[in-house]
């Protein structure tokens, strides 16, 4: 990035022109704030999709900028949120979305100050109207008494459970009935149920919220004949679409609402007619403003702070619980056998009484946490297991100790033990709430193939006394089987939580090492290295006997490499003087003094605090709510008229590069219409004199038209061009001077055939439209500029507009200069 925006740059005039042909460069879903040492006083920002955020604020005498509403709060109640996708007052097919926003020290803090533009250079003025007051406070990003977030967000999360069932789970004189508004549950997707218009149902999400669907698909699949699946949005988006998805239902899940995957996949499903309702927690979001109808978990304002989500997961099952139930009684008219009036009362009796369970099971934290310290340390391999939709609970638990323990785990069904590695004695979590006896004798039975060789099961279940092979057992209430795995989650959420604590405890004997050797330097920064290890050398050997200790009760196996744990032992050794100096060459290869012991120890040290941390809060590799994902584009790009009259010609998708593609799409505002095609088919290589060309289909005003090609088959030519250099080129017949498109289809890296485009321009495009069509076609943006710049002192852009687009787009560059001259 910023090697780009060197390159770009010339003089600190066009510092704003260089930052924004940068971004331009770059693809996907970005966010990027730059600031630099040629003008310090000025930032500059740049979003495009809508997998990041980026809000600023505006306090009395400073601007923030964050890329959360978290961040700001504190300083400012309102803010502006920068736009990455579809803007109202600008036609995207011409300038592309996304928009740069920049900023200058030198003028006062105000909205008039902010200078915003489009990634084509088109101003956008920004208005009072568009800064959004701050729903969150200070209040919500309080962590009270907690140690951490996380633990915070799970001891709240009966109360998220609590409230978003309230308002759509009804006691009426003690009869429990659901109810969802309108803008919940749209009337036109009940009638589309109720008429069996919808006959496919998707449920999708990403990680936790894929999880949380996997409740309802399991309600439906069990209670209605409609087609139910449950997969990840990407799944979805790059597997399952189809033109015409009139019949289909997506229930689409997320907690924050802008997560990229979930929402471009519902934009797709919507421009193929598909109806959404959107389970989300945060009010306003993206994801909110797509759907037909839309369900807020909890109170709509949830905050979240940890990166693991936790309460989002039971708001989400709540949700979903409610939705499936309303879904269920819209798409099944005759009356239900399975769950008679008094069934579901009984159900939705339990349903309601969850949350009090829920803080039953977190007055367990004790237990578990003795559990966690006991084997989270001294097992390396992890696995969780379930049947039923314990499956449920054990997958949403994986996702939680993968993020909080750094470990990979496996999850599988309690009896595919063969899945999982039983000789290296796994710690196995195993989800068994809500069996009947049957069931409850069979993981008994597994359990115990568990035990004997050698593995740690830790069994969750609402049947304490059928585990007696159980390492350990933590039992939870009893409650409806439908719901009972959302109490066998909560202790996988404090398991994780505790057992990552345990982890990150095994560190302390390496930073406190590390403490005394700063402490030392800091006191007398002239000390020699020999007197800091002998000023330290007391508490150096209390605290590297607690390592020594930890290491023989193998506490370190299961999260400290070897090698690691074999250096820190051996430096901690030449450190206490326990091994002579003499001896340090043979074990490292190099000559030991006390500056390169301290030196190597420190670096260890290192590497192995970088090994057993466990920050809990958050994750080395993962933001909150920020979630960088598809972007599908070439979808858009399909749907545009150039690309879709190409394919109805019938050029495979599969023969059309991606560059070609965009080629394509660039040229799509400068086409305004399509009159004829011809496909040519290409036999024999293209490099040499050899090959051949025949015209396999034609259409439009090309049906009654002559090839060249029918009389003298040879490939020469612009044909031959096109073919040779695989690019898209617009140009003229050499005969009829008609303006064409060729397209070359290629496979297997190789030009097979050609597609010929009869089209015609519109006659004039205006700057903005004119600059971002040469730009994307094969950058003549660019050539033109630094052609005229050779010989003019300016280019000036507005010229763009007076030219032909046919010139612009298909004249010798050379040609164009007399345009500038007389301009």
């Amino acid at each position: 990035m910023s090697n780009e925006l060197s390159s770009q740059h010339g003089s600190p005039l066009d510092l704003d022109e260089a930052f924004r042909k940068t971004v331009q460069t770059l693809d996907g879903s970005i966010a990027i704030i730059a600031n630099t040492g040629i003008k310090p006083e000025k930032l500059y920002m740049a979003l495009r999709g809508s997998g990041q955020g980026l809000y600023v604020g505006l306090s009395d005498d400073a601007y923030v900028i964050a890329s959360e509403p978290y961040g700001l709060v504190e300083a400012t109640d309102s803010y502006l949120r920068l736009n990455g996708e579809t803007l109202p007052n600008r036609n995207d097919s011409v300038s592309g979305p996304g928009e740069i926003v920049s900023v200058s020290l030198n003028e006062p803090v105000a909205v008039q100050s902010l200078k915003r533009i489009a990634y084509d250079g088109t101003l956008l003025p920004i208005t009072d109207n568009e800064f959004t007051q701050a729903e969150i406070t200070t209040r919500d990003i309080d962590r009270r008494n907690f140690p951490h977030f996380l633990l915070k967000e799970i001891f709240e999360s009966p109360q998220s459970f609590e409230k978003t069932l309230r308002g759509n789970l009804l006691n009426e004189n003690g009869s429990f009935r659901v109810a969802h508004s309108d803008t919940e549950f749209p009337s036109s997707i009940r009638e589309k149920l109720e008429n069996h218009t919808i006959d496919k149902i998707y449920i999708v999400g990403q990680g936790t919220a894929a999880v949380a669907g996997q409740a309802l698909s399991q309600y439906l699949s069990e209670e209605t004949e409609i087609s139910v699946e449950s997969i990840p949005s990407t799944e979805l988006s790059g597997f399952k679409l189809s033109t015409d998805m009139s019949n289909v239902l997506v229930v689409a899940i997320s907690q924050s609402g802008t997560t990229t995957d979930t929402n471009r996949t519902v934009d797709l499903v919507r421009g193929r007619g598909a109806s959404v309702i959107a389970i989300v927690n945060r009010r306003n979001s993206d994801l909110s403003q797509k759907a037909d109808g839309v369900i807020y978990t909890s109170d709509g304002r949830d905050i979240e702070m940890s990166v693991a989500s936790t309460k989002a997961f039971y708001s989400q099952v709540a949700a979903s619980i409610l939705l499936g139930i309303s879904i269920r009684d819209h798409a099944i008219s005759e009356p239900n056998d399975s769950l008679t009036h008094e069934n579901r009362q009984t159900f939705l009796h339990e349903l309601n009484e969850l949350p009090a369970k829920m803080m039953t099971v977190l007055k367990q934290q004790n237990l578990i946490r003795d559990i966690a310290f006991e084997l989270a340390p001294s097992r390396r391999y992890w696995a969780i297991v379930g049947n039923g939709l314990n499956m449920v609970a054990a997958r949403e638990i994986r996702i939680k100790l993968s993020e909080l323990c750094y470990k990979s785990i496996a999850a599988d069904f309690t009896e595919d033990k063969k899945h999982i590695d039983l000789s290296a004695e796994p710690l196995v979590l195993i989800c068994a709430t809500g069996l009947n006896d049957s069931m409850q004798s069979d993981v008994a039975k597994e359990v115990a193939i568990y035990k004997a060789h050698k593995a740690a099961p830790i069994v969750i279940t609402d049947s304490g006394n059928a585990y007696r092979d159980a390492h350990r057992v933590i039992v939870v209430p009893e409650t409806h089987q439908r719901i009972s795995f959302i109490l066998a989650t909560m202790v996988g959420h404090l398991f994780g939580y505790e057992a990552a604590l345990s982890i990150d405890a095994l560190a302390l004997p390496f930073r406190q090492t590390r403490s005394a050797i700063e402490k030392a330097l800091s006191e007398n920064p002239n000390i020699t290295s020999q007197e800091l290890l002998e000023s330290i050398s007391e508490s150096l050997q209390s605290i590297s006997s607690a390592f020594f200790d930890g290491l023989r009760a193998g506490f370190y196996n299961g999260s400290l490499e070897a090698s690691t744990a074999t250096r820190i032992s051996t430096l901690y050794r030449y450190a206490l003087g326990t091994i002579p100096l003499d001896s340090y060459q043979i074990d490292t290869g190099k000559v030991g003094t006390p500056a390169t012991v301290l030196e190597d120890l420190n670096a260890a040290l290192t590497i192995g605090i970088e090994e057993l941390t466990r920050p809990i809060d958050a994750i080395k590799h993962q933001a909150k709510t920020v979630t960088v994902g598809i972007s599908r584009s070439d979808e858009e790009i399909i749907q545009l008229n150039l690309v879709t009259n190409m394919l109805e010609a019938g050029t495979p998708r599969d023969r059309i590069s991606y560059k070609n593609l965009r080629y394509l799409a660039a040229m799509d505002p400068a086409v305004k219409s399509i009159s004829g095609f011809i496909r040519y088919a290409i036999e024999g290589d293209v490099q040499s004199s050899t090959a051949q060309i025949h015209v396999i289909d034609k259409g439009g005003i090309a049906y009654d038209l002559t090839s060249r090609t029918d009389r003298d088959p040879k490939l020469k030519g612009s044909k031959h061009l096109v073919a040779s250099k695989q690019e898209v080129t617009i140009t003229r017949g050499r005969h009829d001077q008609r303006i064409i498109i060729l397209v070359p289809e290629i496979k297997d890296k190789e030009t097979v055939g050609l597609t010929l485009l009869h089209v015609e321009l519109e006659e004039y495009l205006t700057e903005q439209a004119a600059r971002h069509v040469l730009e994307g076609y094969k950058d003549r943006f660019t050539a033109i500029s630094d052609y005229i710049t050779e010989t003019e002192p300016t280019f000036r852009a507005d010229i763009l507009a007076s030219i032909p687009v046919a010139d612009l787009l298909i004249a010798p560059i050379e040609d164009l200069l007399s345009y500038w001259n007389h301009g």
